[in-house]
Formats: C-alpha cells, structure tokens, sequence
C-alpha cells in the first residue's frame, strides 16, 4: 500500500517546547518528551522507509523559518515539501511572505492552527491568507476539533468552515487532526462543498468514529486522507492503524495516498 504523509515535524526545538506541546505527548498522546527532539535527515527517511511512507509534507514556521527543516526539503525534494505555517494577525505581511517563499521553495500547502491564536478561521484576519492561497492555487490546512491540551476549543468548530466555504468557493481547505467530537458536522459540510477535506493527523486511525469510515466505505472515499503528526505520533505506527481499518481496498488507497497526491500535490492517482 503506498503512502503520502501530508504532516510530519522534523525541529519540534523551533516549537520552544510550550506547556500544551509538553502535555500533548505526554499525557494526551503518550509519546513522551522524545517526541520533541529533531529529527535528522536519515532518521527521518528510514522511519519513512519503515512505514512504507513515500513523501510527505514537512511542517515550517513561516515566522521564523527552521534551517533544519529547509536543509531536509533541500537534500531531498523527491520525499519532502513544505507547508508554510501562517500567524493570520500578520495580514499583507503575512501574505507577502508566503508568495515570496514559494516563489523559492517547495512550498505545496498553507497552513493555520486557530487555537494558538483564539481566532476562529472567519475572523477577518484570515481573509487574506485566503485570497492569497487561492491566487496561488495551494490548499490550505486548517485544524479542526477540541485539542487535547488545555488551550481554546470553540474557535475550531468546523462549522466556522461553512462561512469560509461560500465566501471563497475556489480555495481548497483540508480540516487537520480530525474533527472530535465534531466529526458529524465535518462530514455533512464536506458533502455541502467540494474543495473541502479531512485529514486524520494526530489521530490513531484505529480510534477513528465508525460514521466517519462508513462514509469513506460507503458513499465518498475522495475526502479523507492519513497523516500521523510524525513524531508526536509515529509514522508506522499510524500507517499500521490504517492498514487495519475497515476499508475497500479502492478507498484505503485513496485514504493513504490518491488523496494527497491530487489535493496536494495535483497529481492523478
């Protein structure tokens, strides 16, 4: 089964290691504090390698971007691109600096966590970065659910997705790390609009609800894709939750690679 992993981490250090990132893999998803230490390039490709993971997606700060996660992308553009993380309050600036890194880099998808900001994604703010993601026709990655640590939660109701959606019915969005306990909301907006996706990082697929892999199996396989949050969670062992799931083999090649490859990458699948 081939595999595209749309988030991965390889400088957790550049996070600076906030007390909600510390209580995410110690006590939420039990990886403990390894999980928070770069990762080198052959660490990472045998970890790949062992997962059965192709390419993947590597996550970077736009704010402050990491040399370490820049090297990785420059030593293998076969296996890694990147996601220009955004801080939305920047505005122009903000927007500016994502046309000029692409412009330069790898860049395949934009990406927004409202939770560190307590901005919901319909906040004026966003709307630029919008504009901007659809000019340069790149998805943009935006986390929905309650997270696990202590910090906001409303902001991330998918249903603030449904404003965004009709404002700009061109710009592709992918809701991140699921959408608990909102999983039912999440389903019927993607049915509502077509440039709407889920991926399931920082989600051990064996615990994902059973409507959302029905709705996979049964009625539109085109919606979903993995990603593991590797190293908060570990690629093989979320690939081989995956490879579990009660799927036909036609939608499990979709959840594990077809998706990305075509929403991300814009390639056939």
């Amino acid at each position: 089964m081939r595999a595209i992993d749309p988030w991965i981490n390889v400088d957790m250090p550049e996070w600076g290691d906030p007390d909600w990132m510390v209580r995410v893999v110690t006590e939420y998803l039990g990886t403990g504090r390894d999980a928070l230490r770069r990762r080198d390039l052959n660490e990472v490709l045998e970890d790949m390698d062992r997962a059965g993971v192709e390419r993947a997606v590597l996550d970077l700060n736009l704010d402050a971007p990491s040399t370490h996660t820049l090297s990785l992308a420059e030593a293998r553009p076969d296996k890694f691109s990147l996601c220009a993380r955004l801080d939305p309050r920047g505005h122009a600036s903000a927007v500016r600096r994502l046309k000029a890194f692409k412009r330069d880099h790898p860049v395949v998808m934009a990406r927004v966590i409202p939770f560190l900001f307590d901005l919901a994604p319909t906040a004026a703010s966003y709307y630029p970065v919008y504009l901007a993601c659809t000019e340069l026709e790149i998805p943009i990655s935006i986390n929905t659910g309650i997270p696990g640590p202590p910090v906001p939660g409303a902001c991330q109701d998918p249903m603030h997705l449904d404003r965004v959606c009709l404002d700009f019915p061109e710009l592709t969005i992918i809701m991140a790390h699921g959408a608990d306990p909102w999983w039912d909301v999440a389903i019927r907006l993607m049915i509502k609009y077509p440039n709407l996706y889920l991926m399931t990082s920082a989600y051990r697929p064996r615990y994902l609800p059973p409507q959302l892999i029905a709705f996979m199996a049964k009625r539109n396989s085109r919606k979903i894709m993995f990603a593991s949050d590797y190293p908060a969670l570990g690629m093989k062992l979320t690939v081989d939750d995956a490879l579990r799931l009660d799927l036909p083999p036609a939608a499990l090649h979709d959840y594990m690679y077809a998706n990305a490859a075509r929403v991300i990458f814009t390639e056939q699948a």
